[in-house]
């Protein structure tokens, strides 16, 4: 997997949230530099995992769509001799 690319508005957003979290929950000034620092650490050691359990779910999601499906083309089966 390459590395997760976030748009100049995305990166500045989750930035600012980070900032907004550690002011809310730790009572801590988090600057744009270090907040940066942080949301890419968090990128590059936890994405893969988000990234991953994502397809997980949209298999399993779309597993049971096509498992609907056959059984609702099962149903349209003719029967007899």
């Amino acid at each position: 997997m390459s590395d997760i690319e976030l748009s100049k508005a995305q990166r500045d957003r989750l930035i600012s949230q980070l900032q907004d979290y550690f002011e809310a929950e730790l009572d801590h000034d988090l600057g744009s530099f270090e907040a940066g620092f942080l949301l890419d650490f968090i990128a590059r050691e936890f994405g893969s995992i988000f990234y991953n359990q994502g397809l997980y779910d949209a298999q399993s999601a779309l597993s049971q769509k096509v498992d609907a499906l056959s059984e609702a083309i099962l149903s349209l089966e003719k029967r007899g001799g």
